[in-house]
Order: C-alpha cells, then structure tokens, then sequence
C-alpha cells in the first residue's frame, strides 16, 4: 500500500481550494477526479500546459511532463496530470496562456516566417 499525501489544490479560476488524499503511486489529477474535483486538464499526457501548477510547498515528481522545460519544473511549476506527490503539497493553478507563453513564447516572439526567414529580412 502506498503512502497518501494531503494535496491542497488552490484553483485561480473558480477562486475554490481543494484539499485531498492522494496516494503517492496515483497522478494527483486523476485522484481528484475519483474524489469529485473538477480541475482544469486537457490531453492528460503531460504534453500541453492546461493542468499546470505553481508548487507553492512540498514536493512533487513529475518524470513524465514533456509539455513543460526543465527550467520551468526548476521554477516550481508542474502537470497534474502526470504528478506523484512525494509529501503534503500545495499547489495553485496556473493560467495556461501564461504558462505556455513561459513555455514556447521564446520560438514565436520573433515575429511571422517566410521561407526560413522573418518578413522584415526579405
């Protein structure tokens, strides 16, 4: 039997806390969802940042968020949908836009491509 985590959940959107018991060989999403909770998701793989999370304390692994660099799991942020938790967390959803901005925002901040090569350069 695993151990089991107390994970609070603070969703921005809904302004809503969740607290729950989430064992640490289960994802954190898909224990919420067998207790009731709605939190945000969408591909459940760990290749899109809709169930990102800020860990505000605790810890937490995560060896399957493709959709998230190293460096912004070294900042704290985290997929619910392929999350263990590893001791007594809380977390506070994240706005995806933001974190996908954080995310990819370096690869499209350089404007419209033609050819290989940004429109001002033709």
């Amino acid at each position: 039997m695993s151990l089991k985590y107390t994970v609070t959940v603070r969703d921005r959107q809904k302004g809503v806390t969740h607290t729950l018991q989430v064992p640490g060989d289960r994802y954190i999403l898909h224990s919420a969802e067998q207790q009731g909770k709605e939190l945000p998701f969408s591909c459940r793989n760990g290749a899109c940042t809709t169930c990102a999370v800020r860990v505000l304390s605790g810890e937490i692994y995560q060896p399957e968020a493709v959709g998230l660099s190293p460096e912004l799991q070294n900042k704290g942020y985290a997929l619910l949908c392929v999350s263990y938790a590893r001791s007594d967390l809380e977390v506070e959803t994240q706005d995806e836009d933001e974190v996908y901005e954080l995310q990819f925002g370096r690869f499209f901040a350089k404007g419209r491509v033609r050819k290989g090569l940004p429109l001002d350069e033709d």
